[in-house]
């Protein structure tokens, strides 16, 4: 090897660029559990407890210090808890649930109060901060569009609503300017809502990252991270793409596992997580600046592990999964995929915590 060759070799090895974290799973534990599905999961930095949207088992409060459920959030059950959507500052939590209620309950004493109805379904529900106001995910119009209804906090008083030409309304978050950014997987665009107008004023698309569904924001630098699945006609590759917040420049876009549903960013460590059901694998990305990203490692997960939730002073991601089957004599999400769990095994459900 001549001293130049040399040279380059040592760099590459050194170079913190290229180092690799060691993303592992800390722990697995299994849960008492029937034959439900489930959809969303949040942390509270506040109280560390997890909130996880187990659908007919209802709105579970696991404790990651003690592995167990501590409370399921009263009327959570009947209602098919989608997830939670938590106002810390308010000491305020809501229930979204498949039936079109939400319910409302305290963070501190995880007391529900009866529950509002809002129209026939509810996907998911996200909080601005700056505006105190709620965008609902509610089940979509026949036409395929959506009236997404805006809630006033801690009131939950009705604003008016937002349409929105999409029927699969998905992950969002608020810019920190009043804008709340909607990924929307029927069309492969992702739209800024004016949370104070209750107007949509823009629309964005970043090309080869269709079907997008999981969304987080590095507020500090106005950019945008998408999951997304494929096309309708399955002609594009899942993919991690990243597109800026003011101007909706498209700037990085990589391929990923699967069936992407979560998308966590960390600004301390610059990195971007995406966890991808049918792949059954986490993809870690490097922030190296606003403009320039890599890919750091892929961890093989489980199927189904499909969303995540992080403690970011812990630094530790949750996320859940368990055993299931595609019954193929009923109805399969194809959306998805052709072999997508629609059957659960009884206490198999499982809470999975990974970390470095």
């Amino acid at each position: 090897m001549n001293r130049i060759a040399g040279f380059v070799a040592t760099m590459l090895l050194a170079s913190p660029v290229l180092a690799f974290d060691g993303w592992h799973q800390i722990s697995a534990t299994v849960i008492p559990s029937g034959t439900s599905s489930w959809d969303y999961i949040e942390f509270d930095p506040g109280t560390k407890h997890l909130f996880i949207g187990h659908r007919k088992e209802g709105l579970q409060v696991y404790d990651p210090a003690t592995k167990t459920v501590i409370k399921t959030i009263a009327g959570s059950p009947a209602c098919s808890a989608n997830g939670a959507t938590l106002m810390a500052e308010f000491d305020l939590a809501i229930v979204n649930c498949e039936d079109g209620n939400i319910i409302p309950f305290k963070l501190s004493t995880l007391d529900a109060s009866a529950p509002i109805k809002l129209g026939t379904g509810i996907d998911t529900s996200h909080y601005d901060p700056v505006t105190k106001r709620i965008l609902v995910n509610m089940d979509p119009n026949k036409d395929d569009t959506t009236d997404a209804i805006v809630l006033e906090a801690p009131s939950l008083k009705q604003l008016g609503s937002v349409h929105v030409p999409s029927g699969k309304m998905e992950g969002a978050a608020p810019d920190g300017q009043g804008h709340m950014f909607v990924a929307a997987r029927d069309v492969g665009k992702t739209f800024k809502i004016d949370m104070r107008s209750l107007k949509l004023v823009a629309e964005y698309v970043v090309p080869g990252c269709e079907g997008t569904t999981g969304l987080a924001i590095d507020t500090a630098n106005a950019r945008v991270f998408l999951g997304c699945r494929t096309n309708p006609a399955g002609t594009s590759k899942p993919a991690f793409g990243v597109f800026d917040a003011n101007s909706g420049k498209p700037i990085y876009l990589a391929e990923i596992g699967g069936g992407n549903d979560g998308v966590a960013y960390d600004a301390e460590l610059k990195r971007i997580f995406l966890t991808n059901g049918v792949g059954a694998v986490l993809n870690v990305f490097e922030q190296i600046s606003p403009d320039s990203y890599r890919p750091v490692e892929t961890l093989g997960t489980r199927a189904a592990v499909k969303v995540v939730a992080m403690d970011h002073a812990a630094k530790l991601l949750y996320s859940m999964t368990a055993e299931g089957s595609a019954d193929a004599s009923k109805k399969i999400n194809l959306s998805v995929s052709p072999f997508y769990a629609n059957t659960f095994t009884p206490n198999t459900f499982t809470i999975l915590v990974y970390g470095r």
